[in-house]
């Protein structure tokens, strides 16, 4: 498992690691019974301290992404788990708009052009949906 941090990146640590791993299970790149690495090895790995890794695991546990079994490790729940946690349905499609847009917004003023955000979009769900029909 390859985890990207940046300490430019004006996300919180936490939320970096906890976008990371939701990225890897929606690509598929984490299944179902996948370990996590240890809270340790990954504070470790990225040179962070291991409470800020504990809250990403945390938080991916409370939105139903993966299960914490102390002594045992964190591992990915399956999708079917997931649909039937209502705390992983908690963000509707409004909710989920919302943050789009305000996406979609800070790309505009940016200066980037309708195609350009387009093509950028495109090139985002190309490479989350990979091998994927």
């Amino acid at each position: 498992m390859f985890i990207r941090f940046d300490y430019d990146d004006r996300r919180p640590a936490y939320q970096q690691i906890a976008d990371e791993i939701r990225e890897l299970i929606a690509r598929g790149e984490l299944v179902e019974g996948d370990s996590l690495p240890p809270v340790r090895q990954l504070a470790g790995d990225l040179g962070i301290n291991l409470n800020t890794v504990a809250a990403a695991y945390r938080g991916l546990q409370d939105e139903g992404l993966i299960s914490i079994r102390h002594g045992v490790g964190a591992e990915v729940v399956s999708r079917k788990q997931m649909a039937n946690n209502p705390a992983a349905l908690r963000k509707s499609e409004d909710e989920l708009r919302k943050s789009l847009r305000t996406v979609l917004a800070q790309l505009a003023l940016a200066g980037m052009s309708r195609s350009n955000i387009m093509n950028l979009v495109t090139d985002e769900l190309r490479g989350l949906f990979k091998g994927t029909k």
